[in-house]
């Protein structure tokens, strides 16, 4: 760990802690974040990786020259997106005041310099260096998604959960591009430290796999959802999964997941509480369809309840980030210090979910839905790119 760029990091987080050591790298910070960003797509990702495993034969400690090349990029395109993140922090309102989301800030400005003055990954052992470094900062982004929530959290508390916070575009069109950029710096960071990983079956290139089923993945979340479910209200609806069972294409299996799991717990939720206001014997069954084609442009899923759909007015909140019906109990209970994004219910209510989901749809070129019918259910679309040629949407 480069000690000068920890120092200047914890420096940064005293305010009106005046030094020329301190001004010199925020002006670097601001000249990092004005430089343009480069997006990557799934098949640039999936092409460099396979290039690096052909390459290194099996063996994870070889350096490739496309592995020297990923590092090199990332060693290029990194402190600029930190660097951005931490200037669009300091210039929102009220947000960046909050004790989380300083900490955030403090997490960003460290990486970006200590990537900043890490020596370029320019052969073997440089790259090991530099992917010893970079496993630390990702380790400790992983809390950034709860932690900025409490953010979130800790201002809605401040303002008395007005509904004036509920409708600031300024915070939430921040939180959008906020998200939208981490699941990026998370996609290629772990990309390439997974590529440095033995062992992986011949379909899987570091975080990706070029045989991803949809439908084996919704098995996983309804299990995980079940036992969710299960636990809150003694019992959970029937998950039937339909359409193409078979269908498989290249993707990043975790994204699928997360999304998945984030609409069935959604959908039992609402079946089982559905049953528990009319008294029925059991929860209405929640259907998962893979849609056929594989000429398709997107595979397409749908996630179908019954469990009352939701209010043509309330379609609009549920997208929003700073909407919650939880109780303050259940908000404070859903932070969790060594929470990532991947581990337990994504953000359980907290309001993060559907948007976050939607950002995971989007980040290749895909999308999410809702339809619903106040009374009856809800249909969420779920549309991932099969072509894998949409870059990233960089904010």
């Amino acid at each position: 760990m480069h000690r000068g760029a920890r120092v200047l990091a914890r420096r940064l987080a005293r305010p009106c802690r005046a030094s020329s050591q301190l001004s010199n790298w925020e002006s670097s910070l601001r000249s990092l974040a004005a430089r343009p960003q480069t997006g990557v797509s799934l098949r640039g990702l999936v092409d460099a990786g396979k290039e690096h495993l052909r390459l290194a034969g099996g063996d994870p400690d070889v350096a490739t020259t496309a592995l020297v090349s990923i590092a090199g990029f990332l060693h290029h395109e990194l402190p600029i997106r930190l660097a951005r993140r931490v200037v669009e922090l300091d210039g929102l309102p009220s947000l960046h005041e909050m004790p989380s989301v300083r900490r955030v800030r403090e997490w960003y400005a460290r990486s970006a310099a200590e990537i900043s003055q890490a020596p370029k990954p320019a052969d073997a052992a440089a790259e090991r260096d530099f992917a010893r470094l970079l496993a630390t900062i990702y380790e400790r982004h992983a809390g950034v998604l709860y932690t900025m929530a409490h953010g979130a959290y800790e201002l809605r508390e401040k303002l008395g959960n007005s509904s004036t916070f509920e409708d600031d575009a300024s915070i939430h069109g921040f939180l959008d591009s906020f998200y939208t950029s981490r699941i990026g710096i998370r996609m290629i960071i772990g990309q390439y430290l997974a590529l440095r990983q033995a062992g992986a079956p011949d379909d899987v290139v570091g975080l990706l796999s070029t045989a991803v089923r949809p439908a084996l993945i919704a098995e996983d979340a309804a299990r995980a959802a079940t036992a969710l479910c299960e636990r809150q209200f003694g019992a959970a609806p029937t998950v039937r999964i339909v359409g193409r069972t078979d269908l498989d294409f290249e993707y990043v299996p975790d994204h699928v997941f997360y999304i998945l799991l984030e609409l069935l717990k959604n959908s039992m939720r609402a079946s089982c509480e559905k049953q528990l206001r009319e008294g029925t014997d059991d929860p209405a069954d929640v259907r998962v369809v893979v849609a056929d084609g594989e000429d398709n442009e997107d595979v397409a899923l749908k996630v179908s309840d019954e469990g009352g759909g939701i209010a043509r007015s309330d379609l609009r909140k549920v997208w929003s980030y700073l909407y919650t019906t939880a109780s303050k109990d259940v908000q404070a209970r859903g932070f969790s210090e060594d929470a990532s994004d991947f581990s337990g219910a994504p953000l359980a209510g907290l309001g993060y979910g559907l948007p976050i989901s939607r950002a995971y749809a989007r980040y290749f070129g895909g999308d999410l839905t809702l339809m619903s019918m106040e009374g009856f259910g809800t249909d969420a679309f779920v549309y991932l790119s099969r072509l894998g040629d949409h870059d990233e949407p960089l904010p």
